[in-house]
């Protein structure tokens, strides 16, 4: 039997059956035999216990898991959250119900709110769980350890589950709830795990099944033959073999060069991302510096970390972001009024337009550390939409000593006059996930709409063959920074429609290159053509799987006929 899902990544996995625990059950709602104000003293203390356990957690785990734990460690001890406990057990209410009707109410808040408020409410839910788990002295739900290695299928995953999975035991990775976008299939994309997410008919497998947990393929298949296991191995040992060979720069068959380059949300991932190849930085978020932040961070804070980046890349090129702040990143310095819809709302060089100081201060603070390192720093501004935005902040760049100035291509119509935006502009960069969003008017955090959110689509991809156009005749480059990069047989489609340079996760350089290094450019091109002849993503796709079958070399160097 087959299960559908999200893959993450490309990887294959092979292994019997875990499920998660089960939630704790709802504490049940009886009168306390305790006073309110000793409820609420065991309430703030089982609160700041778990808040300190999530803080931890994030230390040990490091990267994107310790941002999301330390956001989680927050939601414990958030004071309307708080407030409402106390409040709760004014009416005599325990602990333990009071807590779990406070999160429920917050939870259902930020579930109807949809987006990626949406997607946090899940986070919430963990958070109650221990909080309600310190309070009756059991353990809070967890990963088990069977004592072997497994794939573990549960409903969803809880960040600090996620992020201190034990990747010599968890063989894979299968949920039944969640999104591409959700923190389970951020972390598991940042760990390299093999992951298929929102695989709804996994609820049916059991501990013991043996399963095929194919990432590649978006599919999770029951009690497979034994030729199925045995294709499924030969995958596995092709892609470490892959991941072990030395590292070379990223180029097409016939040797026309193709940089991989990585994403990174803080200076910390640079020494990893150059051991797996990474030929430079091709999305250097900064939003770290200024997320839960009261202030803009001051500039010489800012220069300190940039040079701690651009000095990680000696002579090589470095991509940074100016902040995107705004949707589903708020900033009370900057933009934390309510918006009835904040994905097209004052967010990117909108909102740093509004709040022009800090735009300032940050290329300044760029600027410094680009003159104090030999990296080749190029710096773009998010979420452009017309020509004006672009003069705007091309020109700031050179005032305040920033040589090199481009765009992020999210919006339609950035995409629809590149050819006027790119004689401007420097380079362009694509975000594909946001473009994806905007072009098929799905929320890219809402899992209701997640089959909309594929950059598959012929729509997206004749946008970016639109970009890709103006940049060949205005001689800028255009990279691609989204997560289609990551997707191998998509960044061939991508080179084949006039993308220079592909940007991603470290941790699918390997398998990307492998991909790119099977295909000419003649090839890319017709492959392109052929997702672009299609009528929809999942058609596309197989357009292109069909097309670069066709070209791919046999083990001999023979094509395949």
């Amino acid at each position: 039997m087959e299960f559908r899902g999200t893959g993450i990544g490309q990887g294959v996995a092979v292994g019997p059956v875990v499920r998660m625990a089960e939630r704790l059950p709802e504490p049940v709602d009886r009168p306390s035999h305790l006073d309110p104000a000793r409820e609420e003293e065991r309430a703030r203390a089982s609160l700041s216990v778990v808040a300190g356990e999530l803080q931890r957690m994030g230390a040990q785990a490091g990267g994107a898991a310790q941002d999301v734990l330390e956001a989680q460690a927050m939601m414990a001890e958030d004071p309307t959250l708080v407030d409402d406990i106390v409040k709760r057990l004014a009416d005599g209410k325990t602990a333990e119900r009071a807590v779990f009707e406070a999160f429920a109410s917050f939870r259902d808040m930020l579930a109807a709110m949809g987006g990626y408020m949406g997607e946090r409410a899940a986070d919430l839910d963990d958070v109650s769980q221990r909080v309600v788990a310190h309070l009756l002295k059991v353990p809070a739900p967890g990963v088990p350890n069977p004592g072997h290695p497994f794939v573990l299928v549960a409903r969803d995953l809880a960040p600090a589950d996620t992020a201190l999975l034990d990747l010599g035991q968890v063989l894979g990775l299968v949920t039944i709830d969640g999104g591409p976008t959700s923190h389970t299939a951020i972390l598991a994309r940042e760990k390299s795990i093999v992951a298929v997410v929102g695989a709804a008919d996994a609820a049916t497998l059991a501990d013991g099944d043996t399963v095929i947990v194919d990432a590649a393929n978006d599919l999770v298949v029951q009690d497979p033959t034994p030729e199925q296991v045995a294709e499924a191995r030969e995958r596995i040992a092709e892609r470490a073999a892959r991941a072990a060979a030395p590292v070379t720069p990223g180029a097409l068959a016939d040797g026309t060069p193709v940089p991989l380059l990585a994403n990174l949300g803080s200076a910390d991932g640079a020494e990893e991302a150059a051991r797996l190849g990474a030929e430079g930085v091709g999305l250097f978020r900064t939003e770290f510096l200024f997320l839960d932040a009261n202030t803009a961070p001051s500039v010489t804070e800012q220069q300190a970390q940039y040079t701690r980046m651009l000095s990680a890349f000696p002579g090589r090129k470095v991509v940074v972001r100016v902040l995107d702040a705004g949707a589903d990143k708020p900033l009370s310095f900057l933009n934390d009024a309510p918006e009835e819809n904040p994905a097209l709302g004052l967010r990117g060089i909108r909102a740093l337009r509004h709040s022009e100081v800090i735009l300032r201060e940050q290329l300044t603070a760029l600027a410094a550390a680009d003159a104090a390192t030999d990296a080749d720093l190029w710096v773009m501004a998010p979420m452009i939409a017309t020509v004006e935005e672009t003069r705007y902040f091309t020109n700031l760049c050179r005032e305040l000593g920033i040589k090199v100035a481009g765009v992020m291509v999210e919006t339609p119509s950035a995409a629809l006059i590149a050819d006027h935006i790119l004689k401007v502009a420097d380079f362009a960069s694509i975000g594909t996930n946001d473009l994806t969003q905007y072009t098929m008017a799905a929320d890219r955090l809402l899992g209701t709409v997640a089959n909309l959110q594929d950059a598959w689509h012929p729509a997206v991809l004749r946008l970016v063959a639109q970009v890709g156009e103006a940049g060949r005749v205005d001689g800028r480059p255009v990279g691609i920074c989204g997560e289609a990069a990551a997707d191998p047989l998509l960044a061939v489609v991508l080179v084949g429609l006039g993308a220079t340079s592909l940007s991603m996760s470290p941790s699918a350089l390997a398998d990307v290159r492998a991909s790119l290094a099977r295909h000419t450019r003649e090839d890319a091109e017709r492959i392109a053509r052929a997702a672009l002849a299609a009528e929809g993503a999942a058609e596309a796709k197989q357009a292109a799987q069909e097309a670069a079958a066709a070209s791919a070399p046999t083990p001999t160097g023979t094509p395949v006929p």
